[in-house]
């Protein structure tokens, strides 16, 4: 079986909101937007060679804010962490300690891992109704991770 995650649904309360905060602060590209009088949809995909956009809009199943730990990855941490946060995103300061790190607060090391490893530095950062972002660095994929073209 060959299959993709394409898309990932993202509950918001206001799509206009949502709009500025992933067109405008984290600069993804709007591939879709559905408007009538029962609906507004939009999907829109992050700036990286991936393949997997984001959907949200109203009527939308789960509560605004309810998503957690949907994973950004970069090659550069640093240089990602700091771009967003002169786009005004409100996003944490580097950090490591392991998985933990990611969902314990108290077990984050400040600063990127030591020796840039792949997979062990984060930063975290929610969008305007709480959806919860960690964004990861990623120098060298584990064999077959690379996302293909």
């Amino acid at each position: 079986m060959n299959v993709n995650l394409e898309v990932v649904s993202i509950p918001v309360s206001d799509v206009d909101r949502a709009v500025e905060f992933y067109r405008d602060r984290l600069g993804w590209r709007v591939d879709i937007e559905i408007k009538d009088e029962n609906s507004h949809v939009v999907e829109i995909t992050p700036t990286g060679d991936g393949h997997a956009s984001i959907v949200f809009g109203l009527p939308m199943p789960a509560p605004p804010g309810s998503m957690r730990h949907l994973e950004l990855a970069t090659p550069d941490i640093v240089a990602a962490r700091n771009e967003m946060a002169e786009r005004g995103v409100d996003i944490t300061e580097v950090y490591h300690g392991g998985a933990a790190a990611v969902f314990q607060p108290e077990a984050r090391i400040p600063g990127p891992d030591p020796e840039r490893n792949s997979y062990e530095s984060y930063a975290s950062f929610a969008d305007p109704d709480g959806n919860g972002w960690t964004l990861q660095e990623v120098t060298k994929r584990q064999a077959g991770r690379a996302p293909a073209s």
